[in-house]
């Protein structure tokens, strides 16, 4: 079986099971944000739920619209906090302590290798890096799960990316996921779970496996996965808050599909309107002026993001043509990047730095789009609208892209500021 398979045997308690198949299985986390957890908790109570199967178990965390945009995002924001009160769930997130949910639940050592997530929220894939099986589902499907601490599935098939070669200067897991997303289309992976291994994998830190799993739900995927190794290891082993197990793929194992990517010849990349799929090498679109930049998000809101960031933009200065707006995934990595003194690069540099929330990257507020706007961001997906206005535009890149493009007032690389 595939590590994908294995995983959804052992919380099925089964010996083994087959693509295709239709399965119980108990969950270990369930997710849900100010956006969806009112739909499931409205369902848990239509249905007559009086408890939730476990406390300690679901974890809601309000920042698609927090901190509180407006009255209706507020009220959302109050009906988590009410819920979570009542039910006495020890993973609610308030403002202050919360992050973008999928940044903050590895960070915080709340998936684990060997865990079942489900999430309502699509980009759930994300935990698929430590060896999870991960997958976003509806909130009706969460409120059962709540009740019950379990959910259906389909055993989805598996495909498998082998990645090989030394990565060039400037291309990490954002540039793998797109070329990849480029290559297969955005449902040229339909409810498959996307394996992703080879060497260059093996050697690729873990905000860049983060990073490629998040975007598996870009190409139609179910999950995004890797095996893990030494690199997860020494990733959860002093986070962890219970303990967890490594599975990996049997050599035998089935794939409805397998590539392979040279990674020696992957560049910067950018997946250009309105398409995640829609991907052009950056130098190619370096006529393409911006009015927007944004660095954050669960895909690249990591620390090592904002180090990459500010290593572009140091004692730069933004664009006068341009607004960079710069989001710490999480608290933690908002407290780290001050000590670092990396919000003071971005600061002086003229950028704003936002409190974490995933505002901007689904049009919900701190970097709107107006009509015929365009923006670079290091967000996930460029859907007609997504941003802003339905007609602007965004472009997605990695974090040294959009840095470089902030400076210059169009879609740049950071080799033309001699970096």
């Amino acid at each position: 079986m595939t590590i994908t398979e294995k995983i959804l045997a052992a919380h099925a308690g089964k010996e083994e099971v087959v693509p295709g198949e239709l399965i119980n299985a108990r969950v270990d986390l369930v997710l849900a944000n100010d956006i969806t957890a009112p739909i499931a908790i409205r369902e848990f109570e239509r249905i007559g739920a009086e408890r939730v199967f476990d406390p300690d178990r679901i974890a809601f965390i309000p920042d698609h619209f927090a901190p509180q945009k407006d009255i209706k995002a507020a009220e959302q924001c109050k009906l988590l906090r009410d819920f979570s009160h009542k039910n006495q769930l020890s993973l609610y997130f308030e403002v202050g302590r919360m992050g973008v949910e999928h940044a903050l639940l590895p960070e915080q050592g709340l998936v684990l290798p060997g865990d079942l997530v489900i999430g309502a929220d699509s980009h759930t894939c994300t935990y698929g890096a430590l060896g999870a099986f991960a997958t976003g589902v509806g909130s009706t499907d969460v409120a059962a799960a709540m009740a019950t601490g379990q959910c259906w599935f389909k055993v989805p098939e598996s495909m498998k990316f082998i990645y090989y070669g030394k990565l060039n200067p400037w291309v990490g897991g954002k540039d793998l996921i797109l070329h990849t997303i480029g290559d297969i289309g955005v449902d040229g992976a339909l409810y498959r779970a996307m394996e992703f291994e080879g060497e260059t994998i093996r050697s690729l830190p873990m905000h860049g496996r983060l990073t490629m799993c998040n975007m598996a739900i870009e190409a139609g995927g179910k999950s995004g996965i890797i095996v893990p190794d030494e690199i997860t290891e020494d990733y959860v082993k002093t986070r962890a808050k219970r303990p967890y197990r490594f599975y990996n793929s049997d050599s035998n194992a089935t794939y409805v599909d397998i590539r392979e990517y040279d990674c020696s010849r992957i560049e910067p990349l950018v997946a250009c309107p309105h398409l995640p799929s829609n991907v052009r090498p950056a130098k190619e679109v370096t006529d393409i002026t911006i009015d927007q930049v944004v660095i954050g998000s669960c895909t690249n809101g990591r620390l090592e993001d904002l180090r990459e960031a500010a290593m572009v933009i140091k004692g730069r200065k933004v664009n006068p043509n341009v607004r960079m707006i710069v989001i710490p995934a999480t608290q933690w990595i908002y407290r780290e990047a001050m000590k670092e003194g990396l919000l003071e690069v971005f600061i002086e540099a003229e950028a704003v730095v936002s409190t974490p929330t995933c505002g901007p990257c689904l049009g919900g507020h701190m970097g709107i789009l107006a009509k015929g706007e365009r923006a670079i961001a290091t967000t996930n997906r460029n859907f007609v609208g997504r941003m802003g206005h339905p007609e602007s535009e965004v472009y997605l890149s990695n974090p040294a892209v959009a840095a470089a493009s902030a400076v210059f007032g169009r879609i740049a690389l950071p080799e033309e500021l001699g970096i």
